[in-house]
């Protein structure tokens, strides 16, 4: 009894291991293709969470901003003093006029002259726990701080004028913001000189 050849294995025929040949390369160039698209989502992910923590810091440094204005819109303004020590901001009778200027603005935390503003909303994290996030509440690694500097009168001599510095983190220390305004504080009305 005699068996027919395969058609493989006959004289002439054409090998056929190409398919599988081909079949590994198509599941190399996936498999390079879809590291490639993982690694490109991990970095878009650090994108989005740098920018995030950037805007948390603006906005933390713009509130501590706008309770310094709000504050000096109180009323409060005056020369000031020299300021020379941290102080608790949260109670509005805290709060002082600097007569010295900040050194350096962006080397924080401001030492030895602060005050630190603690919006009702805000979590601080505490010390030796890291801010971020805990549940669903976000927590900033330091309070937002502010400065108001007596800057003198206005050049018409009516108004006194102050730079306000806000300073505000995200959820490490190595993500911060300072923002500064000058601020006007005169009279409601004006003596324009005429009858």
């Amino acid at each position: 009894m005699t068996r027919a050849m395969p058609a493989s294995c006959r004289a002439g025929a054409a090998p056929r291991g190409y398919v599988l040949i081909i079949g590994l390369l198509f599941l190399l160039i996936l498999s390079l293709l879809s590291v490639t698209m993982f690694r490109g989502f991990g970095l878009q992910e650090k994108i989005a969470g740098n920018t995030r923590e950037k805007q948390r810091a603006f906005e933390a440094a713009q509130g501590a901003l706008q309770f310094g204005e709000w504050w000096l819109g109180q009323g409060n303004g005056s020369a000031g003093a020299a300021c020379n020590t941290v102080i608790d901001a949260n109670d509005p009778a805290n709060l002082q006029v600097c007569a010295n200027a900040l050194a350096d603005p962006a080397n924080l935390p401001w030492m030895p002259a602060r005050a630190d503003y603690v919006p009702p909303s805000m979590n601080v994290a505490s010390a030796g726990r890291p801010g971020g996030m805990t549940g669903d509440d976000v927590n900033y690694t330091r309070a937002p701080s502010l400065y108001i500097h007596y800057l003198g009168l206005s050049p018409d001599g009516l108004s006194m004028l102050f730079r306000v510095t806000g300073a505000g983190y995200g959820g490490s220390d190595g993500t911060a913001a300072v923002v500064q305004s000058t601020y006007q504080l005169g009279a409601g009305t004006k003596d324009l000189g005429k009858e």
